[in-house]
């Protein structure tokens, strides 16, 4: 059975990774965009909402699907909570990965040569890190990652700042990548895509 290989996609706000993966998803390379199976599982996995409930409290809930404006204030500047959050979240939305890649793979002919997980905080988080056989960094100029968060969801330039400041540096991120993408504006995009996809293809022929 030939090895489909995972390629990890991340990068900061605003730096385009989500629309990288896109143009990936269009040349027919799988992708599963972590934030949205996030949202997607706590509506769907009872398992998931029983422990948000039993740590943050039964007001959680609206009509029995959990409030996320009162998640994020319960937990908002108390790091202690934000932890215990992710550590029910993310072994849900590995584990939720691997059933979707498992049923993506499942006709070995016309299975793709690798598919993307896309997250944000791949590299900050060692376990869903593991996932990934290599990972691909989005990059973009911070005065242009402003201006498209300010325009995407239309918030004030302190805003976005503040959001960006509570994550990775480009440089934290690209010193543990395989692949750097420049989403500037200015370098085409398929010619840098088009070369990760010839290497994980390599690797893919290679792991036989």
């Amino acid at each position: 059975m030939n090895q489909v290989l995972t390629l990890g996609c991340t990068g900061g706000i605003g730096s385009g990774k989500s629309y990288v993966s896109r143009i990936f998803a269009q040349l027919g390379y799988p992708v599963y965009f972590s934030d949205d199976r996030a949202k997607l599982l706590y509506d769907t996995d009872a398992h998931l909402l029983g422990q948000m409930v039993e740590l943050l409290g039964e007001d959680i809930l609206k009509e029995g699907r959990l409030d996320r404006s009162v998640v994020a204030s319960r937990i908002f500047g108390n790091r202690e909570l934000l932890a215990k959050v992710e550590s029910f979240v993310h072994p849900a939305v590995l584990a939720d990965f691997h059933k979707w890649k498992e049923n993506i793979c499942r006709d070995e002919r016309n299975a793709p040569e690798f598919v993307i997980f896309e997250s944000a905080i791949l590299l900050e988080t060692p376990l869903v890190k593991g996932c990934a056989d290599k990972v691909m960094t989005v990059v973009a100029p911070y005065e242009l990652r402003i201006e498209r968060v300010m325009a995407r969801d239309n918030a004030t330039r302190e805003q976005v700042e503040t959001r960006i400041a509570k994550q990775w540096s480009d440089a934290q991120r690209e010193a543990l990548s395989d692949f750097i993408i420049f989403a500037d504006s200015k370098q085409a995009l398929l010619p840098q895509i088009a070369c990760v996809i010839e290497k994980m293809k390599e690797l893919r022929d290679g792991n036989r």
